[in-house]
């Protein structure tokens, strides 16, 4: 069988989640790209996948009817002759993103799903999950690539480099996908791919060194110059070009992040880490993210999943190609393919960075084909950005330390490292609430 008729099976660990069916979407667009002969659906809340799973078979059934779909809480059924696991599960779901978002803010500090205290205590509840995902993928299909896009990347890629150090695992986050589309809007391109782009630093905290075009013209002054009027709006925006007004916050609030630095573009993450007073400011402590998501986005998909099953057609569906997907199917096709794609990963750095430690997960650029990726080197950093990461890095490692370690002590002090919060004061009554929340997640710390 030659490599172009190869067909590929791939199982979608987390399939319960409302991004599940813009996956297969995005799959089911680029069958050219990567062929499919079985798409199956894996989660252990078999009740919560089930409302997606009968349109998502419809959807796929109706692209193609010779892929084969399974939907499963098995793992042996999930991970049997399964050539990619795209992974990206929450464990403890929305109800606990809650509770990391709303015991932050009591104690005014930051409270998000990644960034700060919360992004530490989801941390400590998906480190287990993935190692399981992995032993599972392993023991079925030992030739498996795991694309891991769980969240909080970071610590998670920290744990697996840890505990599963020659695993097929290749971590990578799609928040630079999103950022790329904006920056392309701006420069004029038609697509982020058009950009020849240089960038270092952590998941949810990096920064964009260089943005060229095809022909080598550097249009990173130009990126900059715009973010200082604009941020990373267009000046004709207004709240109808966003899904809600938190995201057209965070691109306007880009105008505060190239004030502080003015030589790069800064991911926007880092709002949280440089003005966490005023996110804390901007932020209903009663109503956060996890309750925007939980009444729009959650609503949204499984209301139209229902309809589609009742129809019994996907013609019509309101139900949108994902374009922070488009990195899965990207990954994979290199891998399969060879095709020596340059995408950001995150790796151990590796002499990477010159002046950074060699065993830091760093997110960078890589040329990804079938064995693997190859990171590029990206040579000395700043002082400001390498300061920053440096804490950072340590945060995550004390958290992966925490876990390993059952260890109260170390969670405390990565709490107190962390930029978002305060003091050492702060960050144990934060954790006290967050062991509480998290008796049925978490290892008993002692």
């Amino acid at each position: 069988m030659s490599q172009e008729k190869k067909k590929f099976s791939v199982v979608i660990a987390g399939g319960g989640s409302t991004y599940t069916p813009e996956i297969i979407l995005m799959l089911l667009d680029n069958l050219d790209r990567l062929p499919l002969r079985a798409i199956k659906m894996y989660d252990n809340d078999g009740e919560r996948q089930g409302k997606l799973a009968p349109a998502c078979e419809i959807l796929i059934h109706e692209k193609d009817p010779s892929i084969e779909f399974v939907a499963t809480t098995d793992p042996e059924t999930a991970y049997t002759d399964v050539d990619f696991c795209l992974a990206h599960i929450r464990v403890g779901q929305l109800p606990m993103r809650e509770k990391d978002e709303k015991i932050p803010l009591k104690y005014g500090v930051v409270g998000q799903e990644t960034c700060g205290p919360g992004g530490l205590a989801y941390g400590m509840r998906s480190i287990p999950g993935v190692l399981e995902n992995i032993d599972y993928m392993e023991k079925y299909s030992p030739n498996c690539w795991m694309l891991n896009y769980s969240n909080p990347a970071a610590i998670v890629a920290e744990a697996c480099r840890r505990e599963r150090p020659n695993s097929r695992v290749i971590n990578i986050c799609d928040m630079p996908i999103g950022l790329e589309n904006s920056y392309a809007r701006i420069l004029g391109f038609k697509s982020r791919k058009e950009m020849d782009i240089r960038y270092f630093g952590l998941n949810h905290f990096g920064w964009y060194t260089s943005i060229k075009d095809a022909e080598g013209n550097e249009l990173l002054p130009k990126l900059i110059e715009h973010e200082k009027l604009y941020g990373n709006t267009m000046p004709e925006d207004d709240a109808s070009s966003y899904t809600d007004d938190s995201w057209r916050q965070t691109a306007l609030k880009a105008r505060d992040l190239v004030a502080i630095e003015p030589t790069m573009v800064t991911n926007t993450y880092l709002q949280y880490y440089l003005y966490g007073d005023d996110m804390v400011a901007h932020t209903d402590p009663n109503y956060t993210r996890a309750n925007q998501v939980i009444d729009g986005r959650e609503k949204r998909v499984f209301g139209e999943c229902a309809r589609i099953a009742e129809a019994g057609t996907g013609e019509g569906t309101s139900l949108q190609i994902g374009i922070h997907a488009e990195f899965i199917v990207d990954l994979a096709t290199a891998l399969a393919f060879n095709t020596h794609e340059r995408m950001l990963l995150i790796v151990p750095n590796n002499g990477a960075i010159e002046n950074f430690d060699d065993d830091a997960m760093v997110e960078i650029p890589c040329i990804v084909g079938k064995d693997g990726y190859e990171p590029l080197s990206i040579g000395k950093i700043p002082t400001f950005q390498k300061g920053l990461m440096e804490e950072q890095v340590a945060v995550e490692k004390l958290v992966v330390d925490a876990w390993q370690q059952h260890s109260y002590q170390k969670m405390w002090q990565a709490l107190t490292l962390s930029k978002t919060v305060p003091s050492a004061n702060v960050a144990k009554k934060i954790l006290d609430d967050f062991i509480e929340a998290n008796k049925d997640y978490w290892p008993e710390l002692s």
